[in-house]
């Protein structure tokens, strides 16, 4: 039973970094039920690695801080006929290599970050709005709680990303195009180690949430596959928290009684 309604419908999906990142999870459970996939990748050498875990798929290199490779893709796209049924923006970046304090941030960093991590949604969804068909959906990552401080300079990037979504909701709205955010708990990705700090916030969020067990990547794949689908249809405009409860459990009895 295609309990999804996604066969032989085809999605953009951006993001795959290996087999723990998010963007791979969603991506194999749409193709496991049928979707067929075209996947956008940063880089040649990184197209070479995406290829390899989606043989079946076209890959395409689309550089999002170079706004001629997003207009290329819609375009091209669009000349081939190709429709989708939806798109996931999972994109992020910043820049740990020297860690600041939040004040210290410049403006490089900050820009950079915003282009990659919250604009290209907005340039990636325009660039291929002739291509949605009707119903679509676009879905995008964020993160929890955008106000946990660990994130650094992330955080208020995440935010505007939130705000986003629903900006950008009413605004295909009349094009029957959903959008929504998936925001998600600590989980362990290539991406987020290199975060100061990271692991030890992890295994701490691991023993707040209320089954004591970390939130896994496949569970947050099966939340965006789920939104990218005809049966999330009364969604819009929302930000999904997926984090095992630990957003109401900042107060757990064995992490206060530890802290004693």
């Amino acid at each position: 039973m295609d309990f999804l309604a996604v066969s032989d419908k085809t999605f953009v999906i951006s993001g795959v970094a290996n087999k723990k990142s998010v963007a791979y999870s969603a991506a194999k459970i749409l193709q496991d039920n049928g979707a067929k996939l075209i996947l956008t990748v940063q880089s040649s050498d990184h197209a070479q690695k995406v290829s390899t875990l989606f043989p079946d798929s076209k890959v395409i290199v689309v550089n999002v801080e170079k706004s001629e490779t997003i207009t290329a893709l819609g375009q091209n796209l669009k000349n081939e006929n190709v429709k989708i049924a939806g798109f996931l923006h999972s994109m992020a970046f910043a820049n740990y290599s020297e860690p600041k304090a939040f004040h210290e941030t410049n403006w490089n960093d900050f820009a950079q970050a915003t282009r990659i991590s919250c604009f290209s949604l907005i340039e990636m969804s325009n660039a291929l709005i002739d291509c949605f068909e009707e119903n679509s959906s676009i879905v995008t990552v964020s993160i929890s709680n955008t106000r946990a401080t660990n994130y650094g300079y992330m955080g208020p990037i995440k935010a505007a990303l939130d705000s986003t979504v629903a900006f950008l909701a009413k605004s295909l709205s009349a094009k029957n195009i959903r959008v929504n955010g998936i925001c998600s708990g600590p989980l362990k990705t290539s991406a987020s180690a290199g975060i100061p700090g990271y692991i030890e916030n992890y295994l701490f969020a691991e023993k707040l949430t209320l089954r004591k067990q970390a939130l896994k990547t496949d569970e947050v794949g099966s939340s965006i596959a789920f939104l990218m689908s005809p049966k999330s249809s009364g969604f819009n405009a929302t930000g999904l928290v997926v984090d095992a409860g630990m957003s109401a459990n900042y107060f757990d009895e064995q992490v206060v009684q530890a802290a004693h």
